[in-house]
């Protein structure tokens, strides 16, 4: 791998694929990595706060015998105006790695631009590659292989729809977005999914983008920092519900899957959120066992 994770597109097939065993092995038998970080440090910088995304870098940084170093943006110099050049080469002399969790993707390209250890994306308002991989993790758990699967994606156009639609692209899937018009996912990144070979559909109608797919997904629909758009949004997204209907649109074995948190009522039903097709906690315990393998490749000696 790189020396960095920044999006999927800089990852080859081969890393992915490897990623994918390295979790399943570290999920299976966590004793036999309890100390392959030890002495360690990871800088886990949040800018946007987080349950999933901070739990699991800590725990698994503490299973693998390091320490996750939890700084908010009141706790170093960033939110005072520090270059972010600053910021990286120093954080580079004291800790072996860092995981950003930012607004701005380039905060995150900076970083691992000017810093000499690994970084890790623990989100950006482009891209959550750690979240897709672990989804991957998710996926394969219950289907096997990857390849010529279909997902569907349904709502906004954001960083986990990018993410998705690449790692689907790097693992032969077939990826499926129905979005509202103006809230469609970046055609450049279109463009890089489609130029590796992916199949990628574009669409407004959710019906059309669930019809005969392997896996459904959902993600909020005002997402952190868009709160004061909610109305507009809950305005532009009627009709884009996950709920049994839509459902039922999808393989008759097809599982539904969120990032959390859920909105209820919203983005989803509860009935399909919490229902027997739904793999929402399994995702987010997946979390952690791909950043584990994640740390391991990045920050392993």
């Amino acid at each position: 791998m790189n020396k960095d994770l920044v999006t999927i597109f800089e990852l080859t097939d081969a890393d992915v694929a490897d990623l994918l065993v390295l979790a399943k092995d570290v999920k299976a038998n966590p004793d036999a990595y309890r100390t392959r970080l030890a002495g360690q440090t990871l800088a886990m910088i949040f800018e946007k706060s987080s349950t999933r995304t901070r739990v699991s870098f800590e725990v698994g940084m503490n299973q693998l015998g390091g320490t996750g170093l939890f700084l908010s943006s009141r706790d170093i110099q960033l939110g005072r105006g520090e270059p972010l050049s600053d910021t990286a080469q120093v954080l580079s002399r004291y800790v072996d790695g860092i995981m950003a969790r930012t607004f701005s993707h380039q905060a995150v390209v900076d970083l691992a631009r000017f810093g000499t250890v690994p970084v890790i994306n623990g989100l950006t308002d482009f891209n959550h590659p750690c979240q897709a991989l672990a989804d991957l993790q998710t996926i394969q758990e219950r289907f096997g292989d990857l390849s010529g699967r279909k997902l569907a994606y349904v709502g906004d156009g954001n960083n986990v729809a990018h993410s998705l639609m690449m790692a689907c692209a790097r693992t032969g899937m077939t990826f499926a977005c129905a979005s509202p018009e103006g809230y469609t996912m970046d055609a450049d990144y279109v463009a890089k999914a489609r130029g590796l070979g992916a199949t990628v559909t574009e669409t407004t109608s959710p019906a059309e983008a669930v019809a005969d797919a392997d896996v459904i997904y959902s993600d909020v629909w005002a997402s952190m920092g868009q709160e004061a758009e909610q109305k507009k949004r809950e305005a532009a997204f009627a009709g884009f519900q996950v709920d049994q209907a839509l459902m039922s649109k999808a393989k008759a074995d097809a599982i539904f899957m969120h990032c959390l948190p859920a909105h209820r009522g919203e983005e989803v039903s509860a009935e399909v959120c919490d229902g027997p097709q739904s793999v929402i906690y399994d995702q987010a315990e997946n979390r952690m066992h791909m950043q584990k393998a994640i740390m391991i490749r990045l920050m392993g000696r």
